[in-house]
């Protein structure tokens, strides 16, 4: 299996860069054994100028097929000699995208130490692999590599060329270029998409890809107008795997709504009756209702669930009261730039032991959220689809059982006092739905009895008298009985 990487360069960035990137030194070749034989990296070309690196994999059919590969498809032995003899380690599939992952490990993960500044820069790239299975032909390659800043050029490989009237095979010549995309995203998207153009992989697909896939689609494939065939093939058509990652993409994408966008539409959108001094932005007051309730509860220890970018959780750092903070989302770009917000590699170490960042989705239970004393869900739940608040419920009142719950989300009827904000409606375009407040009450009061809290609602930005506050807040607090056998279970 055989992939090339081309770049060029400029006076000011020499084609060479492309060596720092991969950690691998142009004037060297490298070899590095793999599970299924030796995979191989030397550059054709190395200049100023122009640069290439070639990834050539040699598969060790034994190993293949000693490793489990001598099944078909179905489960059935293949022909004893087709296990050892056949065209499978000569076309790129899942072996040549797990070679990419082992041999370019740092450059998929956008890490250059030695030039840490170009690491995050687009860069001229070609990438050519002279022989790909794609079940779906040429027109499919497209469809995938396109919507992702491709120019695409696949040429269908002919049966045989001394008998062209054979017909073409299922193989392509694949050529992609894109001068707007930085190496790590190249590698990221060749690691997805070359097992998915072949349809196949040539290990067990277990849980685990799940998350192998969402990092690697970090960023690209929540938006992927193919995401649902992506990742069908990618977790070798098994749909209960299917169906976990088709839900935690869309939580990636609903959660991809930048804080900072929603805060821009709540300062753009103004009540009427405000006066000409400059208001105070939405986002901001609701922040300090969420603050007020959190000290008014004497909670130390504070999830802050769907943190986004982290702007709670810098305002909680901010007081002393608050010993402990987390801060969970399901989107790791947005826990990156919580962390660049929260400047945590240059924070002390007293402070930094203060504070965590973690992964995770609300619509599962998570262990490493049971035993704080509150947790905030602020303009959380309105983004998630009305079946799946169930699921969000039972995780963090039903598992992890907060001592103080704060929940925030828009009141719809208040959006009639926004002139800029067109009739019918959502205040953003990822709200799933937005309830007036005899809808939010009566779901508060609901999960209250459910899971042992006492709730009261809360206004939050400048009340009207016909249509309520721009926000509601509902402050759910366990009650005495349920607190106390809940203390008791923890001495026990």
């Amino acid at each position: 299996m055989f992939l090339t990487i081309t770049t060029t360069g400029t006076p000011e960035r020499p084609a060479t860069d492309l060596g720092f990137l991969l950690h691998k030194h142009p004037g060297k070749a490298q070899s590095f054994s793999t599970s299924y034989g030796t995979a191989h990296v030397f550059y054709p070309e190395a200049d100023d100028r122009r640069c290439t690196a070639a990834l050539l994999l040699e598969i060790d059919p034994v190993a293949l097929v000693r490793r489990g590969r001598g099944k078909g498809r179905g489960g059935a032995p293949d022909a004893a000699l087709a296990q050892y003899v056949n065209d499978r380690p000569y076309a790129a599939s899942s072996l040549l995208a797990v070679a990419l992952s082992a041999v370019f490990s740092s450059a998929m993960r956008g890490v250059c130490n030695a030039r840490p500044e170009i690491a995050g820069q687009p860069l001229p790239l070609r990438v050519e692999v002279p022989v790909l299975p794609a079940r779906g032909g040429p027109e499919l390659v497209g469809r995938l590599f396109e919507p992702l800043g491709w120019a695409v050029t696949a040429e269908p490989v002919a049966l045989d060329a001394e008998f062209p009237e054979w017909g073409d095979s299922r193989y392509v010549r694949l050529v992609l270029e894109s001068g707007a995309l930085t190496l790590a995203e190249a590698l990221r998207h060749l690691y997805v998409l070359l097992p998915v153009l072949d349809d196949a992989k040539h290990y067990w697909v277990s849980s685990d890809e799940v998350d192998k896939l969402l990092r690697a689609g970090e960023g690209w494939l929540p938006e992927h107008p193919e995401q649902k065939l992506i990742t069908s093939r990618y977790l070798s058509r098994r749909w209960s795997l299917t169906r976990q990652a088709m839900e935690r993409l869309e939580l990636v994408r609903l959660a991809e709504a930048d804080d900072s966008e929603i805060e821009d539409i709540d300062n753009a959108v103004r009540a009427e009756t405000e006066t000409e001094e400059k208001p105070t932005p939405l986002a901001v007051q609701r922040r300090e209702a969420i603050l007020d309730a959190l000290r008014e509860s004497g909670a130390a220890r504070v999830l802050d669930l769907g943190c986004g970018q982290g702007q709670l959780v810098q305002a909680l750092l901010k007081d002393t009261r608050f010993t402990e903070i987390v801060g969970l989302d399901v989107s790791m770009r947005a826990l990156t730039i919580a962390g660049r917000r929260l400047k945590l590699d240059r924070m002390g170490e007293r402070q930094a032991a203060r504070v965590r960042l973690l992964q995770g989705s609300l619509a599962y239970t998570d262990n490493r959220l049971k035993g704080y004393d509150a947790a905030v869900l602020s303009e959380v739940i309105e983004h998630l689809d009305l079946p799946r608040l169930p699921a969000l419920e039972y995780a963090v009142f039903g598992a992890a059982r907060p001592r103080t719950v704060l929940v925030t989300t828009p009141n719809v009827e208040y959006n009639v006092r926004w002139e800029s904000l067109p009739a019918g409606h959502a205040r953003h375009g990822d709200h799933r739905f937005e309830w007036t407040r005899d809808e939010f009450r009566a779901w508060a009061t609901a999960v209250a009895e459910r899971h042992g809290y006492d709730v009261a609602l809360r206004p939050v930005g400048p009340e009207d008298p016909e249509v309520g506050p721009p926000t509601q807040m509902a402050m759910f607090v366990m009650n005495t009985a349920v607190s106390n056998a809940v203390k008791e279970a923890k001495t026990a």
